[in-house]
């Protein structure tokens, strides 16, 4: 048997469903489905140089890569390596294929410096370790049970808060884009963004498969966007919170609570009935947030990095 590696062809349904399952296999805390790992590809920024690679063996897909660069870094080379490989098809040599070729693009590309997310597992460290890979920051994948859980009841508004939809935004969803980049800056992080491409922000963002308007929250002071928590599901059962924050001048006064708690609650009543989202490990406010809402820890994942030459 034999593991060859290429790219992703997204035209073909037998691919991208072949690459979400291994990467629902691997990560199944993170939400994918076949469209939105299409959509991800045709919508990348033409200056992250993205590529999906496929580990195949006997026409079978049992390894992943995500490659690229972070585009809207003020520092160029910023580069980003994420092998997962199905569980059931590790010490088949498709990691290291894997990583080999998105070495290669990468420093073709005049890559810098690399970064891997690793889950935290043993062999995984080792497996990035023997590859020059040196260990930084971790970030926990959260998960709260919907169906049987007992979310925090609603609170009282204060009188100059009320509570909106992303789809009251529809018309114009610049005051939320303004509002996510202000807080994405604060994101404890490896890599230093600028977010200021509004075009990209719709393309990668807004009009995502998975992004839900009506079940993501704002919460709105005096008409301004202050608060939010964006959602994203799968068009099944799972939600995942893949952003929440609240803008500096109104930081202190629970909006972000409030808005997550909001979104949660109409997505239960939505039917999801398994929640998910992730934090840094050194993020303590929003780590004390979820376990207030009962999330649980349920994996975690190491940043690597490696400098090249």
């Amino acid at each position: 048997m034999t593991v060859i590696v290429r790219d992703l062809r997204p035209e073909v349904r037998a691919d991208v469903e072949g690459f979400a399952r291994v990467r629902h296999r691997a990560l199944p805390f993170m939400l994918f489905t076949a469209d939105s790992i299409a959509y991800d590809l045709a919508h990348s920024h033409p200056d992250a140089h993205s590529r999906l690679l496929v580990a195949e063996e006997d026409g079978e897909i049992i390894g992943t890569a995500q490659v690229g660069f972070a585009y809207d870094s003020p520092q160029p080379g910023q580069g980003y390596v994420n092998v997962y490989t199905d569980p059931v098809a590790r010490r088949r040599g498709a990691g290291a294929l894997l990583t080999a070729v998105a070495e290669e693009h990468l420093a073709a590309n005049g890559a810098r410096k690399l970064f891997a997310w690793v889950l935290d597992e043993p062999d995984n460290r080792a497996f990035a370790e023997r590859r020059g890979y040196l260990a930084s920051r971790s970030a926990h994948f959260l998960r709260l049970d919907l169906a049987h859980g007992t979310l925090p009841p609603r609170e009282p508004l204060p009188p100059d808060v009320e509570l909106r939809t992303g789809a009251d935004f529809a018309d114009d969803p610049r005051p939320l884009f303004e509002l996510d980049a202000g807080t994405m800056s604060d994101e404890p992080s490896d890599i230093a963004h600028e977010f200021t491409d509004y075009g990209a922000w719709l393309a990668e963002t807004w009009r995502h498969p998975l992004l839900s308007h009506e079940l993501t929250s704002v919460a709105v002071v005096d008409g301004r966007p202050a608060a939010f928590s964006a959602a994203r599901t799968d068009g099944g059962a799972r939600y995942g919170t893949v952003m929440t924050g609240t803008a500096r001048a109104f930081r202190g006064r629970g909006l972000a609570k409030l808005a997550k708690n909001d979104s949660l609650h109409r997505a239960r009543a939505a039917g999801c009935t398994e929640a998910f989202t992730g934090n840094d490990a050194g993020n303590g406010p929003m780590l004390a947030i979820n376990k207030w809402f009962g999330y649980e820890i349920c994996a975690t994942e190491v940043r690597y990095a490696r400098e090249l030459g």
